[in-house]
């Protein structure tokens, strides 16, 4: 496709491929061919295979703090080769490549999509088009065409439709919130769906954390605890988690995703 060049652009990764195959590389060859200026950063390849949720929350947390304008890919595709689509998802401070699964679900909410494009069978991708790797054929030349300046109404087809991603709700009853672990970082941590908006009830009380019986204050590092000792704290990315100061949760508690949590004020 032709298009003027244009200032470079950030295009980020996220994949579920690892380091050790050539995958990714393959990724970045594509796309420094079609537009030679552009700037990539991988945000992540160590996603665990196939798990799509654990992209998304990838993909949300590291999505605010690019500059606006920049495109990010996600693949984490365990349906590709089906049916499923291939998605271009526009906001106003970004925009986002992957497949139609959920991935790019929470970094893009319905609230503030502009447009959504179905690029399954868009004129950038190579031909012919693998049935396994569609991070090469497909999402990698539509991010490449992107950031070499092509309108992205020359790269798909309108579409109203996206696949949501549905995480588990904080639940508020009796003065208390009950949530549960969504991830469980390279530490071991125990990083749960209550917010610090969600703690902002509890404003001017104390408040306790219990998860599996063990009972937590919140501290504000994780230097605040001893070593070996659990504790609750407000992560960087505005989530309440469950940490071990020098240590791995996870292990420690023997806890992970769907742990319930229960956060109290008193």
């Amino acid at each position: 496709m032709q298009a003027e060049p244009t200032a470079a652009s950030i295009i980020t990764l996220t994949t579920d491929f690892g380091t050790r195959d050539p995958f990714v590389g393959v990724m970045k060859g594509v796309i420094l061919g079609i537009a030679p200026d552009a700037r990539i950063v991988d945000l992540t390849h160590e996603i665990p295979p196939q798990d799509v949720a654990a992209g998304a929350l990838a993909l949300a947390t590291a999505a605010p703090h690019f500059p606006p304008g920049t495109i990010h890919v996600a693949v984490v595709d365990p349906g590709v080769g089906s049916r499923r689509r291939a998605l271009l998802v526009e906001t106003r401070a970004a925009r986002f490549v992957g497949p139609d699964n959920g991935v790019l679900a929470l970094a893009a909410p319905a609230a503030r999509v502009l447009r959504t494009l179905d690029v399954s069978r868009s004129r950038a991708r190579r031909r012919p088009v693998s049935a396994t790797f569609h991070g090469r054929d497909v999402f990698a030349p539509v991010a490449a065409e992107l950031a070499r300046g092509t309108a992205p109404a020359r790269l798909g087809v309108a579409t109203r439709a996206m696949r949501r991603l549905r995480l588990p709700a904080v639940r508020r009853a009796r003065g208390r919130l009950a949530g549960a672990v969504i991830w469980v970082d390279r530490f071991g941590n125990l990083v749960t769906n209550v917010g610090r908006t969600d703690l902002a009830a509890f404003r001017g009380r104390r408040v306790s954390v219990t998860i599996d019986g063990h009972v937590l204050g919140i501290r504000r590092s994780y230097a605040a605890a001893p070593a070996g000792k659990a504790l609750a704290l407000v992560n960087s990315a505005d989530l309440l988690e469950i940490s071990v100061r020098d240590g791995s949760a996870t292990a420690v508690l023997g806890l992970g995703r769907g742990a319930r949590v229960v956060v109290e004020g008193r």
